[in-house]
């Protein structure tokens, strides 16, 4: 179990541990508003398929302009704009989806990226995102 540090003074050398489970981290998560979406960067293989090792820097970088995003939570009002949206909403909590590099604002939770977009920003669900890549 993992645990964070907590400093009553910041000037104090000691800190007390405080446990933190998988549901205090889930509790951290931020909750989107208005028509934002919040997304999670699937896990980069840390392989290539002839099984050499990727750098560091390559991981990164394939994080960073990931296309494939998975939809977490969703603010209140998505797709709530009958006339933007006439079919309904383009997705829901669960689905893959693709949208642009770059796209969102990018945050990190104890070391995982994700990104805040907006509902318009959605460009395709898929069913089964393994294999797809940015060209």
């Amino acid at each position: 179990m993992s645990e964070i540090l907590i400093a009553t003074d910041p000037n104090a050398p000691e800190a007390s541990a405080v446990p933190e489970s998988v549901e205090d981290k889930a509790k951290q998560l931020p909750e989107p508003v208005g028509y934002h979406i919040l997304v999670a960067i699937p896990e980069v293989e840390d392989k290539y398929d002839s099984g050499l090792i990727k750098a560091d820097t390559t991981m990164h970088t394939e994080e960073v302009l990931s296309t494939v995003f998975f939809v977490v939570k969703m603010g209140a009002d998505c797709y709530k704009d009958e006339k933007r949206f006439p079919t309904g909403p383009w997705c829901k909590v669960g689905d893959f989806i693709l949208a642009r590099p770059n796209s969102g604002t990018r945050l990190k939770i104890h070391g995982r990226e994700f990104r805040l977009i907006n509902d318009d920003s959605i460009e395709a669900v898929v069913d089964d995102p393994r294999g797809i890549t940015r060209a």
